[in-house]
């Protein structure tokens, strides 16, 4: 199975008091991007270490939320009575200097700094929760990035079936190719009346078969789509090593193409390059 670096997911606890969403696009290593609430900074690493755990490479972008719920909203300060106490006697104490003075709103004495305290998040109690909602988020990436790999897959196949199908063309093709310069060869030397003898004809003739014959190249490049079809059915890890191949595709129907004294071995090795292109396109998605 190859893997695609491409995927986005989104998972919450039942809840919904935390939230977990995770994107990853393609990146040559593994990079990765945190975004936490302040409470939950702490979980940073162990919630990196998760990530690292199923994803090779690619640039990770993850983020949580926590939102209390209503019930624990309304629990989450306590007052402090002491406090307020002592602001009510000390309001009742200023008030006989100001008789005429406005009674004081109690919602005043609450915004006084300390009467409220707020509870702190219990992180720890968190912990376990977080760690959970953000493995289930990172599984479910990774179905998502194993669903496009196999259809990169099938796409890499598509495109290395059209390359053989080209070299085919090529290789019926190459046989009439060098008899038919084999023959302008020999009507150039009869037009320009030279008179060669036997074995320097021959040597002439196998030296112009050989800048033209195409035949090692086609080789290589049906090594290369066998060494593609390995790769894909082996799986893994494989963005480095298709990428590579991709690059001595290319190479070779660049030679193949220069080569070529054939309109339509050339218009192969065009076309097999616009096939090549669509693969290096894609094998940079590939984990």
């Amino acid at each position: 199975m190859i893997v695609s670096m491409t995927a986005f997911a989104r998972t919450q606890t039942e809840s919904g008091e935390l939230v977990c969403e995770i994107r990853s696009i393609n990146h040559r290593y593994l990079e990765m991007s945190a975004h936490l609430p302040d409470g939950l900074r702490a979980f940073e690493m162990p919630l990196r270490e998760v990530v690292r755990s199923h994803v090779k490479r690619g640039k990770v972008d993850f983020s949580i939320r926590y939102q209390r719920a209503q019930q624990a909203e309304q629990t989450s300060f306590v007052l402090n009575t002491a406090l307020a106490k002592n602001l009510c006697e000390a309001s009742d104490r200023i008030k006989k200097y100001l008789p005429e003075s406005a009674p004081v709103n109690p919602a005043d004495i609450l915004a006084m700094p300390g009467v409220l305290i707020m509870k702190e998040m219990d992180v720890e109690a968190l912990k376990d929760q977080v760690l959970a909602v953000m493995t289930l988020a990172v599984k479910e990436l990774m179905l998502a990035r194993a669903r496009e790999g196999n259809e990169l897959k099938a796409l890499f196949l598509q495109r290395a079936d059209g390359m053989r199908q080209l070299l085919l063309k090529v290789q019926a093709q190459l046989p009439k190719v060098i008899a038919d310069q084999q023959e302008r060869l020999m009507k150039r030397f009869k037009e320009a009346a030279i008179e060669l003898d036997p074995q320097r004809l021959e040597q002439e003739m196998l030296f112009f078969i050989q800048k033209i014959d195409i035949t090692e190249e086609i080789e290589r490049i049906q090594t290369h789509l066998d060494e593609l079809a390995r790769i894909l059915k082996e799986g893994g890890l494989v963005g480095r090593r298709l990428d590579f191949l991709s690059q001595e595709l290319n190479r070779e129907a660049n030679t193949l193409g220069s080569k070529s004294v054939d309109p339509e071995i050339i218009h192969a090795a065009v076309e097999m390059k616009v096939l090549i292109e669509q693969l290096k396109e894609q094998v940079q998605n590939v984990e």
